[in-house]
Order: structure tokens, then sequence, then C-alpha cells
């Protein structure tokens, strides 16, 4: 089975940190690929091991990302 999810990546000193928000599970990598690929071994890895039921309970089927614009100072 296939399931999409969010990949959420951003620098951090010298290397990206990489998150999936509808599942609150992160990782890291020197580059923006390695980042991605070590998210979705990670995520693999959970969904091969979490009970059914922690699934349920970590899932948030819906997660929005948006920009948004504020006044500063």
């Amino acid at each position: 089975m296939q399931r999409q999810l969010t990949a959420i990546i951003e620098r951090e000193g010298d290397g990206y940190v990489s998150l999936c928000p509808e599942l609150d599970i992160a990782s890291q990598g020197s580059t923006i690929e390695d980042a991605r690929e070590n998210l979705r071994e990670a995520l693999e890895l959970f969904f091969e091991t979490a009970s059914p039921e922690e699934i349920k309970q970590r899932l948030h089927e819906e997660v929005y990302v948006t920009r948004l614009e504020i006044a500063v100072g």
C-alpha cells in the first residue's frame, strides 16, 4: 500500500532536518536528498513496527502547510 505524507525540510547548521507533521517523526541528513531519504526510511520503519493502535493515535489525517504574512517591529 502506498501513502502520501508531508516532508518539511529545513536547513539546520551544516545539514538538514526533515519532519513528517502527520506523524511527528523527524530525521536529518547532510543534504536535502539525504534528509528526505532518511525520513522515508524512518517512516517505513515506523509503519513496519508500530501497532495499528499507535498508528491511529499518532496519525493526523489533515495537515496544512501555508505561509503567513505578519507585521514585524
